[in-house]
């Protein structure tokens, strides 16, 4: 089940130029209202934020919220001077198209949205006149999950500054009654603690937050910047010991069944723990603390067993054990023992717990196997579909898998379908200092199954969603949506199925159940529960299926997310603003998606056709003195490069030299002598007065910072993108020189004599004399390697290395991009692909922008990017610098003489 929390964070509003604070002579935030209502543990919240400019000249006001992942944003609008400008939700394509409409008028228009761990952002901006006004309201919507017995209304206040009129209103209605209601967090306590009202009557709470400016600038979470922190609003609904809760209205129904007088099924259950070398750290000692944990909340008559793995499979115990004492004071030093190496082998891992399960069939208990791991596939069967179609086999539907992916850099959408296909649910463990108690909340929400088997009959009703369910567990909630037919009430008859312990049980309608009501007609609150459960189910079953039936389901979910204007992984709203004003796009991401890779990464890009700099000064190239900075990752030894004269490798200076030409604010060139002629194949950096398109452009992304950095380069030149001389692996790539598109051919080496190329006619392997061709739909080794193509991917992986190299598609014409998904633990790595990106700070100087990277300021321009790191490209704002000052070292450290 998934968390019943629902995340509200407001980050507030900002008002600046070139990302920095602004002073509060320029701005006010007079009025900042949060409205959330619960009503049959639906909840809609408004956020409305009233800024007025008080400067004598026009600014840029950004507004900048988060909302929870699972909430669907349904309206967005301001108001200017009277006027009301609202959001309009389309589909990805209409929504792209307008988009990169006003990328070719030179409009700075981008793409706002991000995810967090819990969160996602919406961020877009106007221009408001000199003494004018705006203001922004923003409506999302988001069902309530209930985990561990209750409901979890979630606040984070920060609103950048100290309001006068700040205020948070929560009005909760549950027609079962509400059983109890608590405020608590940061912002409950101490001088604050006196700014809360709660208000509780029967069917009914509300919860006011009123802190006064002094209050929100002397509380212990706060500051100058006014309140930060959170404010968590926790409740129950008095429940039956049946049926639960049923609501009816305008031909829809909605049940919530949680029955809890109910005995516990003894489990079966069976830890697969990652120990391989990428778990090292941090990420293994928190494992184990957590399995410590996790082994004292047995009950006694659970049966239990544990296995580590990397590229071998480790056993406490060769079968299930019960949770004695004797037994789990063993376990637990085992799991105390753990110590991560090797590389990772996910497919017979997990098959070997599923055998473990299989071979101790306890009548009347419950086998649930959990998986906990950080990385992809690196031993053994490394193809991710063979691995799930071998589980699923291997499972054949007699319980549950629960996938844990710990990091961001883990291969989250392989472990999520993995799950589905097996009645489970996938969690993305995040790498932060409460990574242990987020192993073990995860646990407490499926340690005390009540049903197996459920099954959820409704004779009379149509258009149902999910219906069954392998397991309920202790603490959670069912919820099933659907319409009745004809809205005839009378004919609908609802029951539950399922099996306890030894016995089969049956839930039957009874009349206290049943709630008929009228105060949601108008609203039509049922049918958007229902509406949003079933594009929620719909997307998962997306993931699921292939072919036309794919597509089927994608197009019903689609039809769903226009009608009722959710913004959904299929949709996107256009944020409409004044004439002459950009237009921003909002996207949901996928899990994962965004950042692709939580340690930073960089993108191919490109200017958007005919895009003209929007910025009053160009880009700055090649700035005279900037300094060599050491490299980030040494290479000593690379003498045995294949395709490098030894005499090459062994010379400190770069292979080549080039020649930069730099363009000053004042319009004159000034070129910057090079120690050597510039050979035939050099490139320039180059920025002109008529802004001539440059070939290629890179993007360093920085999840923590935004925008990344970007900078071009052009020509057919040939990159360093990964070298490991320990793992005796080498990757290079040559840039495409007809198109401005990625890199046309893309050589791994593995060893002396065995070279790999990919390049847009297929894979070419070569060890010695002998060649073979590969079109890569079948697995494929290599040396240490082992490929296969996906689609529009070829993932090679070898030891404790991932790369995936994505095929991108531009006026017909296929190139290459490579993005590093598996980081070796080896600290041997260089290249552009293990560059980790330069923190910067945003620097005004006389109206020109600059980025400050340790000590040095580097002329920088607003830009946009394509960001080709991800498998459906998108642009993105960024800070257009020099390579050198991008790479945060000289760009010729980075060319390699041959492939």
């Amino acid at each position: 089940m998934g968390r019943a929390v629902a995340q509200l964070t407001v980050l507030g509003l900002l008002l600046a130029l070139a990302a920095t604070l602004p002073s509060k002579d320029d701005w006010n935030i007079y009025s900042f209202h949060i409205n959330s209502t619960v009503t049959s543990r639906y909840a809609t919240t408004v956020i409305t934020s009233r800024v007025a400019n008080r400067m004598d000249e026009s600014k840029e006001i950004e507004f900048h919220v988060q909302i929870p992942k699972n909430a669907f944003i349904s309206k967005f609008r301001m108001f200017i001077d009277g006027e009301a400008y609202d959001g309009v939700v389309k589909t990805k394509e209409q929504a792209q198209q307008q988009y990169t409409q006003a990328v070719t008028r030179g409009q700075s228009a981008g793409i706002v949205s991000s995810v967090g761990r819990t969160l996602e952002q919406f961020k877009t901006s106007v221009t408001v006149a000199a003494h004018k006004k705006v203001t922004f309201e923003l409506t999302y919507e988001e069902l309530l999950k209930r985990t561990l017995g209750k409901y979890e209304l979630q606040i984070h206040a920060r609103p950048m500054q100290p309001v006068k009129d700040f205020k948070v209103d929560v009005f909760i209605h549950e027609k079962a009654g509400i059983s109890f209601i608590d405020v608590k967090g940061e912002l409950s306590t101490n001088a604050l603690a006196n700014a809360i009202t709660k208000t509780h009557v029967d069917k009914q709470a509300w919860v006011y937050f009123y802190p006064t400016e002094d209050q929100q600038k002397t509380c212990s979470n706060c500051g100058e910047h006014g309140l930060n922190g959170d404010l968590i609003i926790a409740y129950e609904v008095n429940r039956d010991s049946g049926m639960g809760e049923i609501k009816a209205s305008d031909g829809y129904f909605v049940h919530h069944f949680a029955p809890s007088n109910l005995p516990q099924i003894p489990k079966n259950v069976v830890f697969v723990i990652d120990q391989s070398g990428s778990m090292s750290g941090k990420k293994i000692q928190q494992t184990r603390t957590a399995l410590v944990h996790i082994l004292n909340d047995l009950a006694e008559d659970d049966f239990f067993g544990l296995i580590t793995f990397d590229h071998e499979i480790l056993h406490w115990k060769q079968e299930l054990v019960r949770a004695t004492s004797d037994n789990l004071q063993g376990a637990k030093s085992y799991a105390r023992s753990i110590q991560s190496r090797g590389s990772t082998n996910i497919n017979a891992a997990v098959l070997e717990g599923t055998r473990l399960l299989n071979a101790h069939p306890r009548e009347g208990s419950a086998s649930i196997l959990i998986l906990l791991t950080d990385g992809d596939p690196t031993s053994g069967v490394t193809n991710p579909a063979k691995i799930q179609s071998n589980v699923r086999r291997a499972i054949a539907g007699k319980f549950p898998l629960y996938c844990l992916g710990f990091g961001f850099d883990v291969n989250f959408e392989f472990l999520e379908k993995m799950s589905l296909q097996n009645s489970g649910e996938a969690r993305r463990i995040y790498e932060d200092s409460d990574a242990d108690l987020q192993l073990k909340g995860f646990y407490k929400e499926v340690a005390v199954p009540l049903l197996t088997e459920v099954t959820m009959i409704y004779i009379g009703g149509t258009n149902l969603t999910q219906t069954n369910f392998s397991y309920y567990y202790n603490g959670s909630e069912i919820v099933v949506a659907g319409e009745i037919t004809d809205n005839d009430i009378e004919t609908f008859t609802p029951q539950v199925v399922g099996i306890s312990k030894n016995r089969r049980v049956t839930f039957s309608n009874t009349s206290s159940s049943m709630v008929t009501s009228t105060e949601t007609a108008s609203g039509g609150l049922l049918q958007r529960v229902w509406a949003y459960l079933t594009v929620k189910q719909l997307l998962e079953k997306e993931l699921l299926l292939s072919g036309s039936e794919r597509e089927e389901v994608k197009k019903e979910a689609l039809e769903l997310s226009l009608k009722y204007s959710f913004v959904t992984p299929l949709t996107s709203m256009v944020v409409t603003k004044p004439q002459g004003e950009s237009t921003d796009v909002l996207h949901k991401p996928k899990e994962g998606e965004t950042p692709h890779n939580r340690q930073g990464g960089f993108g191919l890009a490109m200017p958007a056709p005919n895009m003209q700099h929007t910025s009053r000064h160009p880009p700055l190239y090649g700035q005279p003195g900037l300094s060599r900075h050491p490299p980030l990752y040494g290479l000593p030894g690379l003498s045995g490069l294949p395709g490098l004269s030894d005499d090459a490798l062994d010379d400190p200076e770069p292979i080549h030299k080039i020649t930069y030409s730099s363009y000053f604010p004042t319009g004159d060139f000034q070129p910057i002598k090079t120690e050597a002629p510039r050979p035939s194949n050099d490139f320039l950096l180059v920025a002109s007065p008529t802004f001539v398109p440059l070939s290629h452009r890179f993007l360093i992304k920085n999840e923590t910072q935004s925008p990344p950095l970007c900078f071009d380069v052009s020509g057919a030149v040939l990159l360093k993108l990964l070298h490991h001389p320990s793992r005796g692996l080498y990757v290079n790539g040559e840039l495409d020189s007809v198109t401005n598109g990625g890199f046309q051919k893309i050589v791994i080496h593995l060893k002396t004599d065995l070279h790999v190329e990919f390049n847009t006619l297929g894979i070419k392997v070569q060890e010695g004399q002998t060649v073979t061709h590969h079109t890569g739909q079948d697995l494929f080794t290599a040396g240490s390697a082992t490929i296969i193509r996906r689609n529009n991917e070829i993932d090679v992986a070898a030891d404790d290395i991932r790369i995936v190299i994505l095929i991108h598609t531009k006026d017909g014409k296929e190139f290459y991009w490579p993005v590093l998904r598996q980081r070796s633990s080896a600290d041997d790595i260089e290249g552009i692909l293990a560059l980790k990106p330069a923190v910067y700070e945003e620097v005004q100087q006389n109206s020109v922008t600059k980025v400050k990277i340790e000590d040095q300021e580097f002329y920088a321009t607003s830009s946009t990017a394509f960001d080709y790191s991800v498998a459906s490209p998108v642009s993105m704002r960024c800070w257009l610098v020099s390579a050198d000052a991008a790479l945060q070292r000289s760009l010729n450290d980075f060319l390699v003489a041959k492939l």
